[in-house]
């Protein structure tokens, strides 16, 4: 069983394509690690698990990027709506404060959701109730919202829950990537930790061969 790392996945890879230019590079290491197995073919062997592993890895590093930057689009069209509705709820509060009826039909009882779903749903009821009532509409032109300021927020709210469902979309994808490197870790630093624990041994009397290794020896 491979032992726990201690160098981060980047600085991980790095040492494990060191010890295999190495092995390859030099003849003397390759020919005393292919006298306690580790030939040519099991080398090969263990740079295929090598490659798999850099691939998940930088696969799973393009995956987080994106899951980044559509958090962030995600967050920017949350605060464009949340900017555009608070604005047409104080107004409309105003409007309709004496109008029980109509505060409850658009919503603007209460406190506001602080949770996203609730939030939204709250959201949309104020302007899917508000557009199309005439005399609802009419009222909030006295405070300047129009009918095109009402579409605009429909509009928003379009742009958030399609915002919403990329970045969920690369979520997931995202942690589907992590499973998968961590699965390819998990051989490498297996196969690793073998080649390394045999190497201790081949080269005990070369330490200088070992460290070319990619692991260092305590003088």
């Amino acid at each position: 069983m491979a032992t726990k790392r201690t160098l981060t996945e980047a600085e991980t890879l790095e040492q494990y394509r060191v010890s295999f230019e190495n092995v390859g590079n030099q003849t003397e290491i390759a020919t005393i690690m292919a006298e306690f197995g580790f030939d040519e073919a099991s080398i090969t062997t263990g740079k295929a698990l090598y490659t798999k592993t850099r691939d998940a890895f930088d696969f799973n590093k393009k995956e987080d990027d994106e899951t980044s930057e559509t958090y962030i689009n995600f967050t920017i069209a949350k605060e464009n709506l949340s900017k555009t509705y608070t604005l047409h709820r104080k107004k409309a509060k105003v409007i309709f404060r004496n109008d029980p009826n109509i505060l409850n039909k658009l919503a603007l009882t209460g406190s506001l959701p602080t949770s996203y779903i609730k939030w939204l749903e709250v959201v949309k009821k104020f302007y899917s109730v508000a557009i199309g009532n005439t005399a609802i509409e009419t009222k909030l032109l006295r405070l300047k919202v129009t009918s095109t300021d009402l579409q605009n927020a429909v509009a928003e709210i379009a742009a958030l829950t399609s915002a919403r469902a990329e970045y969920l979309r690369e979520k997931g994808e995202s942690q589907n990537s992590t499973k998968s490197k961590d699965k390819a870790f998990g051989e490498i630093d297996d196969w690793m930790s073998e080649f390394y624990a045999v190497a201790k041994i081949a080269l005990e009397d070369k330490p200088q061969l070992l460290e070319s290794l990619g692991k260092f020896v305590r003088s």
